[in-house]
């Protein structure tokens, strides 16, 4: 026998050989329908693997992440079968499930595949699936799957196979398909009710522009018809909130190939905008103790080589700059912290001194792969709201619950209500990738989790996930479509103290090292901003918007009266424009919704007379006819509602 523990802590004993599904069943016949995948001892398994030893074990269905990157990496197998059977010599490389739904990168030999491709791929691997072929995994020696490959003249799936040891390779055969594989995936194929391939794309193999271009297969499957129906109207949605639309549409910035892919310009909108955030961040910041530091954006090579982002990204960062004296190099800054420990550097400090809060909104540049761009979301150059605390250990708690109040504050008032906190914490099987001692990890990791509960905040834990110097507690933000984004992150840092020699004189006279806290409430001001556009459809909140307010006058006489309201209303800080175009006030109209002005104000004869202005609210709103006076009030009270102080 063999002893099983639930997730719930519940101990139940099987015979050895049980397999999860069994186990289901055991607990529920409900239970065992809807059950897709399983974990097992921290490792991924199939419903069908027999248990031969203790452990733990987690059963998952299509309403959990685990249960969808099974189904949609089994998806992935019956899609690359349609691909095979519909493309003769087609050669598959790999398949992975994604954050929603999965792609297949393939090497045809002949033609492409396009849009008008869609339906044929869709009907054949529907036809596979309804076949509820079992998925069934099977090993082999490092000697059978070369053969197997050579054979195929398939050099993608020779190289993988080169880079594994002998006894770890595995292989998934459904129907008359086989593929390499780890394995994760459903109990059959007959469980894909609704497959939509939804678009392809170039992609270099394995990510090298040195290597050859494949067609990447981007597909998206489900249980249930209705469910890919709704996930299809989300997705029209989508399209009209996608901030590379509306940025374009609002003249909030551009990109030009001249400047530089992924080096976004910012339109006189866009840069107004950033600035209200900017000065949204800093009245709170100041408020909280932060002092403003600038530094430049280029660093000596060696002043990374010490941070440790020269070993960790510097062979896919920008390459140094090299000036006219011999062996000196420069780097495009890729982060600012550096920069900030050697501002704490300039001066001896005292615990009474500390914590030493210094912040900046520092222009950073990572050389992103031109297929991973993607308009403001994942660029070269990026501005973050980077702050850099230096406090004593004893410090540590209070500091960063502060900077948690702080990161909940600039979220709230933003509209980003509904997120689920992440404590990122590093990988244990994986101690390579990080830099410092085990003790101080564990003392940072510590501190997060317990700051996280006293906030009472809704976390997770997630293995893997920290940066390389430190664990960070990220904000995973649901946005108005649904769609998880991580915005603001707060990071633990015992490391770069170390390497940079941060100290401080203790009330022992001595001297001793600070703990960082580095802290970004946006994350960066291109993304986030990309993230608000989406979030919002524009529609930003009333106290940030480049425009709050367009007067449109009937006729030219009422133009006079028309300069008189905006002066009123600018006097007042209220940013308003006049529409004074030989066009109607119903296409004025028009175009002010498009553009998203929350108030449109019209004045004619008889608001001139009576000394009022007509409402119209973005949307289509008649708040009929109110004094200026009446309307500066409205608009401050609605700002105040939705912008209270830190």
């Amino acid at each position: 026998m063999i002893k099983i523990t639930l997730p719930d802590g519940s101990i139940r004993e099987y015979a050895k050989g049980t397999t999860p599904l069994e186990v289901a069943k055991s607990i529920s016949e409900g239970l065992a329908r809807n059950i897709i995948s399983a974990k097992f001892n921290g490792v991924t398994v199939e419903t069908i693997t027999p248990l031969k030893e203790d452990g733990s074990l987690i059963l998952y269905s299509w309403n959990d992440k685990e249960g969808k990157t099974a189904f949609w990496h089994s998806t992935s197998h019956v899609v690359a079968q349609a691909l095979e059977e519909l493309y003769p010599g087609v050669k598959l490389t790999i398949g992975p499930a994604i954050d929603n739904g999965f792609y297949y990168d393939v090497d045809l030999p002949d033609g492409t595949i396009s849009e008008k491709d869609f339906p044929e791929i869709e009907k054949k691997a529907l036809e596979i699936a309804r076949g509820k072929h079992d998925f069934k995994m099977r090993s082999a020696t490092k000697a059978e799957a070369l053969e197997l490959y050579q054979s195929q003249g398939n050099q993608y799936k020779v190289e993988l196979i080169e880079n594994l040891e002998d006894g770890t390779i595995t292989f998934c055969d459904h129907d008359t398909f086989t593929d390499l594989c780890r394995g994760g995936h459903i109990p059959n194929t007959g469980i894909i009710k609704a497959i939509k391939i939804l678009s392809v794309a170039g992609a270099y193999w394995r990510g090298n522009e040195k290597n050859n271009q494949l067609t990447r297969v981007y597909g998206i499957s489900f249980p249930k018809q209705k469910e890919l129906t709704e996930y299809l109207e989300l997705l029209e949605e989508a399209k009209k909130r996608d901030h590379r639309k509306l940025g374009k549409e609002l003249e909030l910035f551009t990109f030009s190939q001249k400047v530089g892919q992924g080096l976004p310009l910012w339109l006189p909108k866009g840069a107004a905008l950033r600035e209200r955030l900017e000065n949204f961040l800093k009245k709170a910041q100041k408020k909280a103790g932060y002092e403003m530091v600038v530094t430049p954006h280029i660093g000596q090579k060696e002043l990374y080589v010490t941070s440790g982002h020269y070993e960790k990204y510097g062979a896919d960062s920008f390459q140094p700059i090299k000036t006219p004296k011999e062996d000196e190099e420069f780097l495009l800054k890729p982060m600012n912290c550096p920069h900030h420990c050697e501002i704490y550097n300039t001066k001896p400090f005292s615990y009474r001194e500390l914590p030493k809060r210094y912040a900046e909104f520092g222009t950073v540049y990572r050389y992103e792969q031109s297929g991973e761009l993607h308009g403001l979301t994942r660029v070269r150059g990026f501005t973050q709201d980077d702050a850099h605390i230096f406090c004593t250990p004893d410090q540590l708690a209070d500091e960063f619950k502060n900077v948690i109040d702080l990161t909940l504050y600039v979220l709230g008032s933003l509209g980003f209500g509904n997120f689920t906190a992440q404590v990122s914490v590093r990988d244990l099987e994986k101690p390579e990738k990080y830099i410092g001692s085990v003790e101080n990890w564990e003392k940072a990791e510590n501190a997060i989790i317990n700051a996280a509960k006293e906030k009472g905040l809704n976390f997770v834990i997630e293995s893997g996930e920290a940066a390389f110097y430190g664990p960070k507690l990220d904000f995973m933000v649901k946005d108005a479509l649904g769609r998880n984004w991580q915005l603001g992150t707060i990071q633990v840092d015992y490391n770069l103290p170390e390497r940079f020699d941060l100290t401080y004189k203790g009330s022992d006279n001595e001297l001793h090292r600070p703990v960082m806290i580095h802290r970004a409430p946006f994350g960066s001001m291109e993304r986030f901003i990309a993230l608000l556009l989406e979030h919002t459809g524009g529609n930003f909140p009333l106290w940030l918007m480049p425009e709050q307010a367009i007067i449109l006058p009937v006729s030219e006489k009422h133009e006079i009266y028309a300069q008189n309201v905006l002066n009123s209303l600018e006097n007042n800080d209220i940013r308003a424009l006049i529409d004074n175009r030989n066009e109607t006030v119903g296409k004025k109209i028009r175009e002010a919704e498009m553009n998203k002005i929350p108030f449109m104000l019209i004045v004619g004869e008889n608001e001139e007379k009576e000394e009022t202005i007509s409402i119209r609210r973005h949307g289509g709103e008649d708040l009929g006819a109110i004094s200026v006076k009446a309307f500066t009030d409205l608009v401050v009270n609605e700002i105040n509602s939705t912008l209270k102080s830190f």
